[in-house]
């Protein structure tokens, strides 16, 4: 059982590598293509450079995961709420998209790939502290 989730998990990263590298060749083309166009983070700099990042994001999630459910260890370099802080997109009426909106961060190269999202199943798709104002 190990080997075979294992072996998903290397697709899935391959499958998302690849995605990535087309999703980035589209922004710099202009998104005139049948890719997705990936939003922009608002911080000046990630955690780790963009292409590190669109290959291992999963990985980075998953450990932090584990880091926090098992050993009880808390850090926001890998954090999803630090993650959504940044990439947060807005729609028409100024108000955070939630994950059921195509045009939201995870969704852009996700659908393209047709790979599930489950971390909103349990987690907020937008800040925290906006939801918690009562504006989203």
């Amino acid at each position: 059982m190990l080997v075979r989730c294992t072996r998903i998990a290397l697709l899935a990263a391959v499958m998302s590598a690849m995605t990535a590298a087309a999703c980035a060749d589209d922004a710099k083309a202009g998104g005139d293509s049948l890719l997705p166009l990936v939003p922009e983070g608002r911080g000046d700099q990630c955690v780790e450079d963009t292409d590190f990042m669109r290959r291992n994001h999963m990985e980075l999630l998953m450990h932090q995961r584990d880091e926090t459910m098992l050993k009880g260890v808390r850090s926001k370099q890998y954090s999803l709420k630090e993650c959504l802080d940044c990439h947060v997109v807005y729609g028409p009426d100024s108000v955070p998209v939630t994950v059921s909106s195509p045009s939201h961060f995870c969704r852009s190269c996700h659908d393209y790939a047709a790979v599930s999202i489950d971390c909103f199943e349990c987690h907020a798709s937008r800040p925290e502290t906006l939801s918690q104002n009562g504006n989203g």
